[in-house]
């Protein structure tokens, strides 16, 4: 079976595909609607198309939703390097800036939280608001793996058998990427869309190079933990998050716990609010789309979001 190319996430709908030029690297972008700029960055494993009930609900909302394949996804530039959170951010705030907007409303799940929290503590005049969905403020989650070995380490056992070299590419992109339709399943809950939604994914995971750049996030995240590189992370991590903040997280969530997100709020210094999608699991955007557009849209409507 021949594999995959970038043609497998050019997706039809009521959206525009094109290319963006941010900090030297060509970045796949979907866009829908006219108004503020709302910026939505996906997970692991998937890909822009993770937020196509968004680019329908944000633009009837009066919003400019723009999806994007981040860094190493879909039909993304795949370099080498830049995998770590703080190139990620500046990935993102450069493609606010590309986009012809000095800030933007930054929604990130999984991978693309912990790039929106990263760009609000680094970068807070480009985030004015900020929406994290599965994502724990990433002081929080590194945390909880110390602290909760029962818990949020055990959830995240998969990650530590992303640190071997070229066996984990191999195991993911295996007979039509099968174990990344696994994770789809084990990670959501009873409302997972539908058989297709798993294909889709699984196919744009076989593209070139994609499980390598993906699975580099997993390293840099567990390898820095003690390089200088990553406590200088921590360290800068550490600033009060300035920025208002809507915490949108699956009660049945078993890839990241809802314990674990909840206590994010405490790195919080503007107005927050927390918010569990009941029935959902790890990708409440797609399982529970209705009740995710809700929450979201009735906030970012909100003038004064209390806490």
């Amino acid at each position: 079976m021949s594999r995959p190319d970038e043609s497998a996430v050019l997706i039809e709908g009521p959206w525009t595909h094109r290319s963006v030029h941010a900090r030297g690297t060509r970045f796949h972008i979907v866009e829908a609607g006219e108004g503020p700029l709302v910026l939505l960055l996906h997970g692991f494993p998937q890909f822009w198309w993770s937020w196509r009930h968004q680019l329908v609900s944000l633009p009837a909302a009066g919003y400019r939703a723009v999806a994007v394949d981040l860094r190493g996804y879909g039909a993304s530039d795949k370099p080498p390097r830049g995998y770590d959170l703080p190139a990620l951010a500046a990935d993102a705030t450069g493609l606010i800036r590309a986009l012809g907007e000095t800030g933007a409303i930054v929604v990130g799940h999984d991978w693309g939280g912990l790039v929106a929290w990263t760009m609000a503590a680094l970068d807070p005049k480009t985030v004015r608001r900020l929406v994290a969905v599965s994502a724990p403020h990433p002081l929080r989650l590194r945390s909880a793996l110390r602290s909760d070995p029962f818990g949020q380490l055990r959830a995240s056992a998969h990650a530590f058998g992303f640190q071997l070299p070229f066996l984990p590419e191999r195991r993911l992109t295996a007979r039509g990427a099968a174990l990344v339709g696994r994770l789809l399943d084990e990670w959501s809950g009873p409302a997972w869309p539908e058989e297709e939604a798993t294909r889709t994914y699984r196919e744009a995971f076989g593209i070139l190079n994609v499980a390598h750049c993906a699975l580099e996030y997993h390293r840099w995240f567990a390898r820095s933990q003690l390089r200088p590189d990553g406590l200088r992370y921590a360290r800068s991590m550490r600033t009060g998050i300035e920025t208002p903040t809507l915490q949108l997280h699956g009660a049945l969530d078993r890839r990241m716990l809802p314990r674990t997100a909840q206590g994010s709020g405490r790195h919080v210094v503007a107005p927050y609010r927390w918010r569990l999608v009941e029935g959902a699991g790890h990708f409440p955007h797609e399982e529970r789309p209705g009740e995710f557009d809700t929450e979201l849209i009735d906030w970012l409507s909100d003038p004064e979001p209390d806490r």
